[in-house]
Parts: structure tokens; sequence; C-alpha cells
């Protein structure tokens, strides 16, 4: 499921899980691809506002061709191959060479990808028809065999795969035609679609893949379809991508593209202040008013889907008392958190998901997902009432920090405070940008860590993406919640393909998770872009983690 912290999941992104669900009705049977765009929008505006800043939906088009462009990036990823990619800096790479069967668009709708259609003939079966032509960047054509390969990969317990949930409802993936794949599920998924736009549905050509070997996403290519092939690797420093001049779509506007790895802060505000990076996602909150001030270029904020939280990680201690994860919530400060750590780009939040995520619903599912949540006012004196009623007090509590950005040091540093205050002697655990990641895949990384800050980004327009993360087992659940009641009633959302249906089910879904702080929500966060004068094209929303954005980006007006 950052600005620098990994999601996992998927994203967030790390895997999602997919539980069973009931069979809806047949009268919904069919679905087409028309019919997910609309049921899976959420599409931005221009003048919306978040906290202290105003959302734009893009950055002005191109104008001209470039010959190359230069964008940092906080980490190198450790590979890049697409099962694994569940990170900002591996999609962020990634999403411009390896390509998916659906396509999450700037807009956050769904649209065709390599399949030039996605057809629901009964609630368990979905039709994927391929497009024709589409060359891999080894030189091979893309097959039927190796969209089934490819997804095969996700399915595969020797992979690991961080998409692998997604998979679970899946009964058989079966080539049914030279460019046809038919997938057959064990229960209607709603959500099984939604996510063939993100990794979890990208296609690589079956002989590139197995020709690599184990090397496959650390050295050579990775057999994609996409507008950028991969380039030149120089590990700890930067990646390159080469245009595909072969591709079956647009052509990128920049022949080449940089990626250069900057773990600190102020270095990668400093490369773009001069230069050295045109520009870049994630920007670091604090230097938000440099870039905003500097004349170099422009900083734009669009919608990110994304929930600054305090992800519980240990139940086992004094968290597994309700009451004190209640009192630490009572006690945070959540309006200086987002004035000092996220720039005053925020919106202070009781609600787990955006308001966005919601846009498909009703009015009054909206309303019912998002207004009648706890309140959040800070409460001291209630809160240090809650930690002496649980027989907390003086206890010992860990929560990891680093040096990635302030909006993760300061909102560790705001628990610590709150902590403080209320009683609890809460210590921080320094952990380095680039080992980050591994308090998503690692539970020896999680050793002694009671929470850490998540900055948690959909990556579907639905938020059932991060709800289901406190299911029974799901990968994301690093601290081992269970309740059978929100296991079923992820069931039946999962299973309803109803917009609206499916999105009442999910408030009452939200509404158990809030009350009960299985994670502690803190604030709305927009997405950050900076491009300097030079570049412009590239889209403003977290779209950028599954979009081919770099090859919108060219030359300026």
């Amino acid at each position: 499921m950052t600005t620098p912290v990994p999601r996992t999941g998927r994203r967030g992104s790390v895997s999602r899980g997919r539980p069973s669900g009931r069979r809806r009705a047949a009268a919904a049977a069919l679905l087409t691809t028309a019919a997910l765009v609309v049921s899976c929008s959420g599409p931005p505006k221009n003048g919306a506002s978040a906290g202290g800043v105003t959302l734009s939906k893009t950055t002005p088009v191109a104008k001209g061709d470039i010959d190359s462009f230069t964008w940092a990036v906080y980490a190198e990823p450790p590979t890049l191959d697409y099962t694994v990619a569940f990170d900002y800096p591996q999609n962020t790479i990634l999403s411009n060479v390896c390509e998916s069967l659906m396509r999450w668009t700037p807009g956050l709708t769904l649209e065709p990808g390599l399949a030039e259609k996605a057809s629901n003939p009964d609630p368990t079966t979905w039709v994927y028809d391929l497009r024709s032509g589409v060359r891999f960047h080894d030189g091979r054509t893309m097959s039927a065999d190796d969209v089934v390969f490819s997804l095969g990969r996700q399915r595969d317990p020797a992979n690991a795969a961080a998409w692998a949930q997604n998979f679970e409802n899946v009964a058989s993936i079966r080539k049914t035609g030279p460019l046809q794949v038919t997938v057959k599920l064990k229960k209607p998924d709603s959500q099984f679609p939604q996510y063939m736009a993100t990794a979890a549905g990208v296609v690589a050509s079956k002989a590139g893949v197995e020709a690599a070997g184990k090397n496959y996403g650390t050295s050579g290519g990775l057999a994609c379809t996409g507008p950028f092939s991969l380039g030149t690797w120089n590990k700890g420093q930067s990646v390159e991508l080469d245009r595909f001049d072969g591709y079956w779509g647009k052509k990128a506007r920049s022949g080449k593209v940089v990626f250069r790895f900057m773990t600190d802060p102020s270095a990668r505000t400093n490369a773009m202040l001069s230069g050295e990076a045109d520009g870049g996602y994630l920007i670091p909150t604090e230097s938000y008013g440099r870039l905003k001030g500097s004349g170099v270029g422009t900083l734009y904020f669009g919608e990110g889907l994304s929930t600054v939280n305090v992800n519980i990680t240990n139940m086992k201690g004094p968290l597994g008392d309700v009451r004190v994860r209640r009192a630490l919530s009572l006690a945070l400060d959540r309006s200086g958190f987002v004035k000092a750590g996220l720039g005053g780009a925020g919106t202070v939040t009781n609600s787990l998901t955006t308001r966005a995520a919601w846009a498909a619903g009703s009015e009054q599912t909206r309303k019912t997902a998002l207004d009648g949540l706890p309140r959040i006012t800070p409460e001291i004196a209630k809160a240090k009432a809650l930690v002496e009623e649980a027989g907390a007090t003086g206890k010992t509590l860990t929560v990891a920090t680093s040096s990635i950005g302030q909006d993760v040091s300061l909102l560790a540093t705001a628990v610590q405070a709150a902590g403080a205050e209320i009683g609890l002697d809460i210590r921080l655990k320094t952990i380095a940008p680039n080992a980050f990641t591994a308090l998503f895949t690692d539970p020896e990384a999680r050793e002694g860590i009671d929470m850490f800050p998540l900055t948690y980004y959909d990556s579907i327009t639905d938020p059932l993406d991060l709800l289901q993360n406190f299911k029974t087992g799901a990968y994301m659940n690093f601290a081992g919640y269970s309740d059978e009641a929100y296991d079923a009633g992820v069931a039946r959302a999962t299973a309803e393909y109803d917009p609206d249906k499916r999105l009442a089910i999910e408030s009452e879904l939200q509404k158990h998770a809030v009350e009960n702080l299985l994670w502690i929500p803190v604030a709305e966060w927009p997405t950050a872009v900076f491009l300097n004068k030079r570049i412009t094209g590239a889209p403003t929303t977290i779209s950028y983690m599954y979009y081919p954005w770099a090859a919108d980006v060219g030359a300026a007006p």
C-alpha cells in the first residue's frame, strides 16, 4: 500500500488479498470495459483544494519532443521484476517500461491497455481480447501465451509475488484464442478486473523472462511492451530508459529518461533547483516553499488517493488494547503535523480512506462512509484516563522513523510527543531510507517495532484497496488482527459488482476499522510533482504508479 513511505501495497502497493464473495445478481452479469470506466472513476478536478494548496488535474501538454530528461527518485529499486513492484521507486520507473491488460488513466479511470476489450459474460468469468501486433522490447510479438505466463508468475508461490493475494480467487487462466485469454474465478470478484490496470496485470515476453532466469529484473532487459525499454543501470547511481521506437501506441516525447537515485531529501531538492534533475514526484515536504518560490519551475499538486496513517504492527503489547490506540489518536496533534510534516499541503482526517475513493457512490453512501466517524479533536485528559484505565501508564512502545522526509520523521516524533503527554514511553527507532521497504516484506525487520508512519496510496479507485488490509491473513495485516464479521464484510464487498452497493458495504468496513483504530488515521495528502521550465506533460495524480507518464513529458512552451 509515503512520501517516501512505501505502502505495501500494492501496493500502497504490496499485495491485496482478495477474499471470496457471494454471487452477484444475474442482471449484472455483463460488465464491459465501458462499465468499468464508469464504476471505477474518481476523476480529479482543477481547483479542488487540499489544505493549503490547490489541486491541478494535470500539467500543460508538451509542445514538442526532447532528447532526454532527468528525474529524481528517493531510492534505488532492489529489482524491477513486475511481480514485486509494490513501492514508489519501482513503480515510478516500471510504469513506463511494462504495461498491463488495462490502464489506469491520469483521471483515475480505467481504459483498455494491452487488452483492447475486457468482458464479463458471467459473474466468475473475465475474457480479455488482446491487441494485435504489439511488440515486446526483445523483438517478439505479444500473444495469449505471454499473458497466461505473465499472470501465472503472479500466482506461483516460488516467486513470492507482492500481488499474489489479488489472484487468490482465480481458478484458472487459459488461452482461449491466439489473442484471447479467459480468467475463471472461484467466486465473483469486483476487485480483480480493477487490478489488471496495476502491476498485477503486467504482460512480459515469456521467452524473454525465461531467458533472463534468476537475473530477471536486476540485469538485462525486462522484455515488456511500454513506450520505453530498460537501458543502462548504473547500480547505486541511476537507471536509464530508452524510447522504444516499435511501441504500439503514441511515441514517447523524450528519447531518454534518466532516473537519479537520491536518498537525501536536501540533495533531491538541490538537484531540482540546479537543473541536475528536471523534476520529480514525492517532493520533500520541507522543500515545498523553496521550490514554489524558486522561479526555476512549477510545483503542482494532484489527487493522491493517499492517506497518512500510523500503521499498528504489534497488538501483542499495550497496543493490543483499543483504549491505548484511542488514547494515542486523541492525543495526536494532527494539525501541527500537517503544517510541519506535510508543508501545509494536506487535510486532517478521521478516515482511513480518501474522499475521492468514494466518488462512484451515491451521496448517501458517501455521507455514511465519511461523516459518522469518531471525532479526532485532541482531548489529552480523556486520552490519559484511557491509558490509566488500560493499565498502560509507563509502558514502552517503539515507533520506526527515517530520514526519508519530514512527513515520516515528524509524524514519528508527533506520536512520541503524544505518548509523553498521556503517560506512555514511546521510543524512536531510526531506519535508513533504503531499508524502510523491508518493513513491508520482512517480518524480522519489524521485530521490536510497534508502529510506523505509513502513507498508503490506493492502486485502484476503490476504498476496499485499503480496507481489505485488515482481513485475517492479509499481506499488510502486520498486527495479525482478526474478526470474522469483518472478514465476511470484505467477502461481500469483493463479490458485489454494483458500485454503490459495494461502497455501502465498504462504508461499514470503514466504520469498524476506524472505531477500532486498526491503523490511526492522520491526514489526506495530495501527490506533488515538480517540473522545471524545460519540461511539461507529467500527470499530477497518483496514476503515475501504473500509467506510462514519462511518455507524455516533453518540451515546455
